[in-house]
């Protein structure tokens, strides 16, 4: 698999580039925002690694104009554990993010894990179909009736995760095990991030309040269909 490993700091890019050339992916590099935008639409990467401080354009305007044409998935890199910054690269649809200094072990780790949930995606049911809603699991595709929605495989895994089974109410942890794994980190407020951004997408495209707050329980679909 092809990893697009973006990051000004040339040190650095070498160590995770090693790193992931060890794990047997194939490893492609930029130092700067626009050149970045230029390998990932060249490359297609099934992955890219992002640094948020980047010169020319910086890794949020990066991801924004990557999500324009792909649902490839993001790992943001950030030198500051600021929550906001965390926030607001998962709103702009990152799967995943890591705070410098790093081991470049943790980020491997990282990205096996997306890369196994993205493969499992794949390899799931066919067609899921509640309501509006249908998820086309093999083509990546969501739709609200004839609209099409955009959604990253992050935000596509966790609309199926609750879409497989709709009427059952899937606490955080049971969510957050689904989709990153019994042992990830994953904290609530990343899981609340991708609720929201769900949530907005399938409400633009006509299905408001597609996901049901059961407060101090969980979360499951609707059960107004229309």
């Amino acid at each position: 698999m092809k990893i697009l490993l973006v990051d000004d700091d040339p040190r650095l890019r070498e160590l995770v580039r090693l790193a992931l050339e060890r794990a047997t992916y194939t490893v492609i590099t930029a130092g700067d925002g626009q050149i970045a935008v230029k390998q990932a639409t060249r490359e297609n990467p099934d992955l890219i690694v992002l640094d948020i401080g980047l010169p020319e354009m910086d890794g949020f305007e990066v991801c924004r104009r990557i999500r324009l044409t792909s649902d490839v998935p993001i790992i943001f890199l950030t030198a500051r554990d600021d929550e906001v910054d965390k926030v607001l690269g998962l709103e702009l649809g990152a799967d995943d993010y890591v705070t410098k200094p790093f081991s470049p072990r943790e980020l491997v780790a990282r990205v096996k894990a997306i890369l196994k949930r993205t493969a499992a995606s794949v390899r799931a049911e066919t067609t899921l179909i509640y309501g509006p809603l249908s998820l086309d699991v093999s083509a990546h595709k969501c739709q609200i009736g004839a609209t099409t929605i955009a959604l990253t495989a992050t935000e596509f895994d966790l609309l199926g995760t609750l879409a497989r089974r709709p009427t059952s109410v899937q606490s955080r942890t049971q969510l957050i095990h689904a989709i990153w794994g019994e042992r990830s980190q994953v904290s609530d407020r990343t899981l609340d991030s991708h609720l929201r951004n769900v949530r907005s997408k399938l409400a633009k495209a006509g299905w408001q309040d597609a996901i049901e707050t059961v407060h101090g329980v969980g979360f499951r679909m609707s059960s107004d269909l229309t």
